[in-house]
């Protein structure tokens, strides 16, 4: 069983939980609180290969950007901004950048994560703050994948996308584990344990 870990980033307010849990159970929940990170957990079979699913959900992160933890954690990145809220797009920006940043310097991973760029809340395009084609040129900046969808209405685009990004990911596990130094399992157990202490299995 391969295992497949993935933290959905973003500013608050942006859908970051409701889209992990429209995923994960098929159920919109529009309010979450805000200050308390957790991990889901799920075992689900993708193209016939059983995959032990983690998404990482910090909840409220505003402000936060150092990002240690998750990007020697995470094998992949959903960055989450809300279309109808242009602060979020700047987050969404200089989380993008913090994760292109850390592939070019000293803690460079020997290949590169799956990162993919999502517009929530498309069912407000009446209040709409940030083009489509600001998203696609900011996807584009950063050779990231992206796409637009509404957590509360499309629930089969945003399987589509999670799938997309897991594909994407199990495509890169190998060459990963092949090229992966030998202490870096005692590593993944010290995150585990710090990321392990809200663990939510659906």
């Amino acid at each position: 069983m391969s295992e497949v870990k993935l933290a959905v980033l973003g500013g608050s307010g942006a859908g970051k939980s409701a889209l992990a849990v429209r995923f994960l159970t098929r159920r919109f929940i529009g309010e979450y609180a805000s200050n308390a990170e957790c991990i889901y957990t799920k075992h689900i079979c993708l193209d016939g290969r059983q995959i032990h699913l983690e998404i990482y959900d910090p909840c409220s992160q505003q402000g936060k950007l150092s990002l240690t933890d998750e990007l020697h954690w995470a094998d992949g990145f959903i960055i989450v901004y809300d279309i109808s809220d242009r602060a979020s797009f700047a987050f969404a920006k200089a989380l993008l950048y913090r994760i292109q940043e850390s592939h070019i310097g000293a803690c460079k991973k020997m290949v590169e994560s799956t990162v993919f760029l999502v517009g929530n809340k498309q069912d407000l395009c009446h209040m709409r703050e940030v083009g489509w084609d600001e998203g696609q040129k900011l996807a584009m900046d950063y050779k990231c994948q992206f796409g637009e969808l509404s957590a509360a209405e499309h629930y089969q685009e945003v399987v589509a996308m999670f799938t997309k990004v897991l594909r994407s990911i199990i495509s890169n596990l190998k060459a990963k584990e092949k090229r992966r130094p030998s202490g870096s399992k005692s590593m993944a157990k010290l995150i585990n344990n710090v990321f392990g202490k809200r663990r939510k299995s659906v």
